[in-house]
């Protein structure tokens, strides 16, 4: 930093992410007290303590190798030229966009004082692992085994998702070259592949004993704690401005890139350096959270417990293009989503025997996919970049955004990168006698094998100091 307004430009970014990972914080907690609220007490536990566990399992493996697949895989197999190269100044010999400085040795992830950016956008990337996490862990809670649950958990949270976000994320990305893809705030991105991901492994680990009666018909296990799972769904609201901001770059200069030769015009951007205001995006995500919060009142027939999920379905569905839309289109975008994920959800439930818990797969996948999808018309024509518009890459501009590439997109999301990984990982899980607790174990309740353990360690503790 070799002037005020320079050090003041980085530091400002510095505290901007730092922000952003404090709330972000909110949405595990908030994750935390949903799942218990919705668990029945023989499982808080062993819930509380899965959740807490994702925490070092993700980070670690996170630092390990989860952030070097963001930077080194933008480009898919070979499927698109990166534009990550001298002639546009997106990286030199020390720069921080190259995929070889963001492994465990190099010195970008040490102190490092002449760098301050790594760490605070590194460990937003890592809140959106957890975030990923997150949602698996509810839709399987009361049946999975912990050692299955911290596979799922790195798996999804350290990479496969991480591969989605290079390929749809990155400013660099195939998916965007191609497709024209466009998901601002991460209908896709993060929502509906942690969905699919979800629902591959349900297919797998199966329902609830007592899910479903005799005759097939589905059962309703309501949350045992309604304070619980209203507050929780508010700080998961809370946590998302911070998700919200974490998908901007606070202050970018929109320079020979956007055809501006010579000067200087400072904003921010979404993720894709496309420009946008944290104004336009609070207007979007009231008016999504509104939108959902109101059609899943009306649809669920005032149910608090879909009430409360509608909400963040309705953002999780508008998110794709929230950074372009009226806000008008936020509310009803929020609104269909909601609908559509409500009835796929009973639908799927009593056709396929799926025990969603807490509807994880709805409020996730379904309205992230149907949110990519509607993007797709709603900003059709639109760049799916800000690097559509100067930067070429194999003598081509970036594709637009299109009902088709958002539609293609989405498959990539839930399916590919989701829901297909999800199960093929749990019938390995399944196939080794890992992947779900014993029935009698289901029936006394998780936390009483815990203390069982516990009691045992204990006995063994006593004999030997006998």
């Amino acid at each position: 930093m070799t002037d005020q307004l320079g050090a003041l430009t980085t530091i400002f970014t510095e505290f901007y992410y730092w922000v952003t990972v404090v709330l972000m914080f909110l949405i595990h907690v908030g994750f935390c007290m949903y799942e218990v609220g919705a668990s029945r007490y023989k499982h808080h536990q062993h819930t509380l303590m899965k959740n807490t566990m994702l925490i070092p399992l993700v980070t670690v493996t996170w630092f390990l190798f989860g952030w070097w697949i963001y930077w080194a895989f933008p480009t898919g197999p070979g499927l698109a030229p990166s534009i990550m190269n001298e002639s546009t100044a997106l990286i030199t010999d020390d720069s921080a966009f190259s995929a070889k400085f963001y492994v465990a040795t190099s010195p970008l992830m040490a102190v490092n004082l002449g760098d301050h950016i790594s760490g605070v956008f590194w460990a937003a990337f890592l809140l959106f692992s957890w975030t990923a996490a997150s949602i698996v862990s509810g839709a399987i809670i009361e049946r999975i085994t912990t050692f299955a649950f911290g596979i799922l958990a790195i798996a999804i949270g350290s990479v496969f998702w991480v591969i989605d976000a290079a390929w749809g994320w990155h400013f660099d990305g195939w998916m965007l070259k191609l497709l024209g893809y466009h998901d601002a705030y991460a209908s896709g991105v993060i929502h509906a592949i942690a969905g699919g991901f979800a629902l591959g492994v349900l297919m797998v680990l199966g329902p609830r004993i007592g899910k479903f009666s005799s005759s097939g018909e589905p059962r309703n296990i309501g949350p045992r704690n309604p304070w619980l799972v209203t507050i929780g769904l508010f700080l998961i609201y809370t946590g998302f401005w911070g998700f919200y901001a974490a998908c901007n770059i606070p202050i970018f200069d929109l320079g020979p890139e956007y055809g501006m030769e010579g000067i200087s015009y400072w904003t921010a951007t979404n993720i894709y350096v496309t420009p946008t205001t944290l104004s336009g995006i609070t207007f979007n995500f009231l008016m999504s959270l509104s939108g959902g919060l109101l059609a899943g009142y009306w649809i669920a027939k005032g149910d608090p417990f879909w009430t409360y999920s509608s909400g963040l379905a309705g953002i999780i569905c508008a998110s794709a293009g929230n950074d372009l839309y009226h806000p008008i289109q936020a509310m009803i975008i929020g609104m269909i989503g909601v609908v559509i994920s409500y009835k796929l959800h009973y639908w799927v439930e009593r056709k396929f025997k799926i025990d969603d818990a807490v509807g994880a797969v709805a409020v996730h996948g379904y309205a992230g996919f149907i949110g990519l999808v509607i993007c797709g018309f709603v900003l059709n024509g639109y760049p799916s970049s800000g690097y559509s518009v100067g930067a070429m890459w194999d003598g081509t501009t970036y594709a637009t955004i299109n009902p088709l590439g958002q539609f293609l997109g989405a498959l990539i999301m839930f399916v590919v990168l989701g829901l297909i990984p999800g199960y093929v990982i749990a019938k390995v899980l399944n196939g080794i006698g890992k992947l779900r607790i014993p029935r009698e174990v289901e029936i006394a309740g998780l936390d009483y094998e815990i203390m069982e353990t516990a009691k045992s360690d204990e006995k063994a503790v006593g004999s030997a100091t006998r």
